[in-house]
């Protein structure tokens, strides 16, 4: 079932316009309009005044959907509703399984139609910036970013193809909530594509387009790479980098690179790191009672299952708890296989030995969070130790915990609920209420680049 979207006030759609035209164009939508809305016929609306979202978008999918007519909103990198919506009407058209998700089978069709008709200018309609609309299925940003932030968002959009300089386009939306005030919440939308190196050629003009005095983030889409020119000087004026390890193709070495860039200064936040909020929170609780904080010390048998694919989560809860226990690694082995299955010891205090095994388990229904969590168990060879914990998701359940055996039994089970918010961006509506340095985050970063480097060595 496709969730409906909610009615949206439309200010300007996509307008194609020169990159000198962007703040001239923008500020003419306002002008036109009139910001409190004077003459009575038009609510007032909140121009961006909470923050600039730079948005750097890899993954073709909205152009594509936009540039043979399939989607006529703002390029934002945010794939909501009415992204889900054009995939659909995509795969209808072409007998593909309808899943509202760009799969490879619907990419390949739209790369291939795409490549059909480059250059006979398919696009979606543009407005002319006088013209205001009501409409129920007007394309916009996911509402958890829209109904409560009036912002700004800057998407950067590298494409395939010939080098012909960068396209600009801007378009502003103001989404409206059920419960609606006099005052429409609006956000305005930059999008310029080109090339990668077309992009990095513009990026010195890009900090001009944050808005002065308000916060501004960088959504990094891809995996950082400390030597690329735009991220460099993009995440030197912006107060928070926000990253999503879950999309990462090589996590162990990508955790190490964002290790590199927390020691040079960045203020990283990564959304997969939300992701074990829950499981982290349960874990804590599993050891409140005083007698089993004692125990904690007991603890050198740690098992992490989660979903092959992607062991960022895994490594992150690890290197989370190994930082609380103050746990020095000092091996590391790999074994790839049905089960991907990677071995960590460590040196606790008073010179105890802990064994780790993290088990990528191979599942029939992949969801959309590649290397979820499924069960952890903690436990001690002392059979006397009261610190036996299980933690299983209800997806994933128990059952590889239940016949892993060991020394001891474990004394509590504990079950974490599926969470509503974990995809992409709602966790980045959360994360754009905060900015700055996370201690916990990093401290886990150490721990992962001292673990995985022992691998490399060995």
């Amino acid at each position: 079932m496709t969730s409906q979207a909610s009615t949206i006030f439309s200010l300007q759609a996509p307008k194609d316009i020169s990159l000198t035209e962007i703040e001239a164009e923008l500020n003419q939508i306002w002008q036109s309009y009139g910001i409190a809305g004077e003459d009575g016929a038009l609510p007032a609306a909140t121009r961006a005044t909470t923050f600039t979202l730079v948005v750097y978008e890899p993954e073709e999918t909205q152009y594509l959907l936009s540039s043979l007519g399939f989607y006529n909103g703002p390029i934002d990198g945010i794939l909501g509703p009415q992204t889900d919506a054009a995939l659909r009407r995509v795969q209808v058209k072409y007998g593909l399984t309808e899943t509202g998700t760009a799969t490879p089978e619907t990419l390949a069709i739209l790369r291939e139609e795409f490549a059909k008709r480059q250059g006979n200018g398919v696009t979606g309609e543009a407005g002319n910036g006088s013209t205001y609309s009501l409409a129920t299925n007007s394309p916009r940003i996911a509402d958890e970013i829209a109904l409560r932030n009036p912002c700004r968002i800057i998407a950067l959009c590298p494409i395939a193809g010939e080098d012909e300089g960068v396209k600009a386009q801007v378009s502003a939306y103001c989404p409206i909530q059920k419960q609606s005030s006099s005052t429409l919440i609006c956000c305005e939308y930059i999008t310029l594509s080109g090339t990668t190196a077309a992009l990095e050629r513009i990026g010195g003009m890009i900090p001009a387009l944050l808005i002065g005095g308000l916060p501004k983030f960088l959504w990094w889409k891809a995996t950082p790479d400390p030597n690329n020119t735009l991220f460099k000087r993009l995440s030197a004026v912006c107060n928070n980098v926000i990253v999503d390890s879950c999309n990462f193709n090589e996590p162990e070495t990508d955790l190490i690179s964002l290790q590199e860039l927390v020691e040079n200064g960045v203020p990283l936040a990564d959304l997969n790191w939300r992701r074990l909020a829950a499981w982290q929170e349960l874990t804590a609780e599993a050891y409140d009672s005083p007698h089993r904080r004692a125990a904690l010390g007991e603890i050198d048998r740690v098992t992490l299952d989660y979903e092959k694919g992607n062991p960022a989560q895994a490594l992150l809860f690890l290197g989370w708890l190994a930082s609380r226990l103050q746990w020095q690694p000092v091996s590391y082995q790999k074994e790839i296989g049905d089960y991907d299955i990677t071995r960590i010891r460590f040196v606790g205090q008073n010179q105890r030995q802990i064994e780790a095994e993290l088990a990528g388990v191979p599942v029939a229904d992949v969801g959309e969070i590649v290397g979820d969590l499924i069960a952890l168990r903690l436990s001690s060879t002392n059979a006397q130790a009261d610190c036996g914990t299980v933690i299983c998701s209800e997806t994933g359940g128990c059952m590889r915990m239940e016949t892993h055996g060991g020394a001891q039994s474990a004394g509590l089970f504990q079950q974490v609920s599926s969470l509503s918010e974990q995809k992409a961006e709602a966790l980045l509506s959360q994360q754009v209420q905060r900015w700055g340095r996370e201690a916990l985050f990093e401290e886990s970063l150490t721990v992962i680049a001292q673990v995985v480097q022992l691998g490399v060595k060995s």
